[in-house]
């Protein structure tokens, strides 16, 4: 196994791998089974790998033990960012400080995942992405390629507010097809989907689909109109 350079009162666990020229900072937990790619840079205060804790109320499955934390090669995890057990990150990931990668999640190559960034359980997240500080990316939710998330984003998946059993096979995330943008402090409701090269402007709260290549914008967001030629995704 390579040996990764190392900070002090750093935790390994059991049948954790490192690839080559792997640096670990100061007071890091890497939790058993981790795999971690060639060229990881791991900041200080990081733990990889955390087993979810389950409140007595929950609706989430009662999974005693997850599979390891994957994490590619050219990685690198800010300061103080906790990712959890059976969550992938592809090649090239950058996640910035505070940022939290919950279970069961992916992320693909070369997205930026921001400063206090929040992606919860169940969320896949393609390539080139940019989510952008503090957006938070609810459960059960897919964001295609080259998505962009402003900061301040809130999306949301309970239409019934916490109130209902009924809910329980109804929770959604959002859907954001490859090219889709969502300006800052915007809020979507339960099951939104942004298809391709859709647009979102700042503030808006949006309580219905977003079609390809509109864009929309207020409370409740409107179409003002198509997205220009020269900003679409197949032009990038």
């Amino acid at each position: 196994m390579n040996t990764p350079r190392m900070g002090n009162n750093v935790v390994i666990g059991e049948n954790v791998t490192f690839g080559e020229n792997v640096s670990i900072g100061h007071n890091v937990i890497i939790y058993d089974g981790a795999k971690i790619g060639d060229n990881v840079l791991i900041q200080d205060n990081v733990v990889i790998g955390k087993q979810p804790s389950r409140a007595k109320n929950s609706i989430l499955p009662d999974v005693k033990q997850l599979p390891p934390t994957v994490i590619g090669s050219g990685c690198t995890i800010g300061t103080s960012s906790i990712i959890y057990a059976n969550a992938e990150l592809a090649d090239d990931v950058f996640v910035a400080d505070l940022a939290t990668i919950r279970e069961r999640v992916t992320i693909g190559e070369k997205t930026i995942v921001g400063r206090g960034v929040a992606v919860e359980n169940d969320c896949k997240v393609g390539v080139k992405c940019k989510l952008e500080t503090n957006c938070y990316i609810t459960a059960y939710s897919e964001l295609g390629d080259y998505v962009f998330v402003a900061p301040g984003v809130i999306t949301t998946n309970d239409n019934y507010m916490a109130r209902s059993a009924e809910r329980y096979d109804k929770f959604k995330g959002i859907t954001i097809k490859n090219g889709g943008r969502i300006g800052a402090n915007t809020t979507t409701l339960p099951g939104i989907t942004i298809e391709e090269d859709g647009a979102v402007g700042a503030g808006s709260i949006v309580t219905k689909d977003v079609k390809q290549e509109e864009l929309v914008v207020g409370t409740p967001a409107k179409v003002i109109r198509k997205v220009p030629e020269n900003q679409l995704l197949r032009n990038q």
